[in-house]
């Protein structure tokens, strides 16, 4: 009897525990993802992790130039030319020129010179091959250039001018001891935008005419070197 009653009260305890897992719920487990999405800036800040790192960078300002969008420019130049078999002497040129896009432009030129003696003439001390006035020498020529290589020119600390290089090339007509003959130019310079509306120039040309002047009808190479100043209008 006492056998059956242990065995009784066995059975009644398996029960009471069977029937205490089943009614208690199941605890969710925190998965890796959900316990990832619960992590808070406070939680990594206290974990020593996930801090932010603020750069101390200084911050430059950049200021856009102001180039006008003017399409015409008006330039005075000065310089040197120098006439085969006439030595190197002063020259003014007065230029203007119309942009006709952002690279081509056409450029007319007007310039002015008095040729010195020849080295003959210097040597036979009395002979002049030319008259006063036939030693004024004046050339005007039309020409095509292409605005190539822009960049900037830094003078100093915190300076900057905007810069381009170009190539020309033209013809036209100089007049050369009373007479006029056909001229070819080829050059090529530097601008430099000092301001929004004015510009620096180094310009280096090559005119090209033919004469007989000293007996042979002969194609002469006159190279000419000018710095000026222009002006968008």
């Amino acid at each position: 009897m006492e056998v059956w009653n242990q065995r009784l009260v066995l059975v009644i305890l398996l029960l009471l525990c069977i029937g205490h897992l089943f009614a208690a719920p199941a605890e969710e487990m925190p998965t890796e993802s959900s316990s990832l999405m619960k992590v808070t800036p406070s939680d990594t800040s206290k974990a020593g992790a996930g801090r932010l790192i603020e750069p101390t960078l200084p911050r430059t300002e950049v200021r856009k130039a102001r180039i006008d969008t003017e399409n015409f420019q008006f330039g005075l130049h000065g310089g040197v030319i120098n006439i085969e078999d006439f030595g190197s002497n002063p020259v003014t040129v007065a230029r203007a020129t119309y942009h006709v896009s952002e690279a081509i432009f056409l450029e007319a030129d007007y310039g002015r010179t008095e040729l010195s003696a020849t080295s003959f003439e210097r040597l036979s001390g009395a002979l002049n091959l030319l008259t006063d006035a036939q030693r004024k020498v004046s050339y005007y020529d039309l020409s095509v250039g292409y605005n190539l290589l822009p960049g900037e020119i830094f003078p100093g600390r915190g300076l900057a001018f905007y810069s381009t290089g170009y190539i020309k090339a033209g013809v036209g007509n100089i007049h050369f001891a009373d007479e006029e003959h056909t001229s070819f130019s080829l050059g090529a310079g530097l601008q430099i935008y000092a301001t929004d509306y004015l510009a620096l120039h180094l310009d280096v040309r090559d005119l090209i005419f033919s004469h007989d002047l000293l007996g042979d009808d002969r194609n002469t190479q006159n190279l000419e070197a000018v710095i000026g100043i222009s002006f968008f209008f």
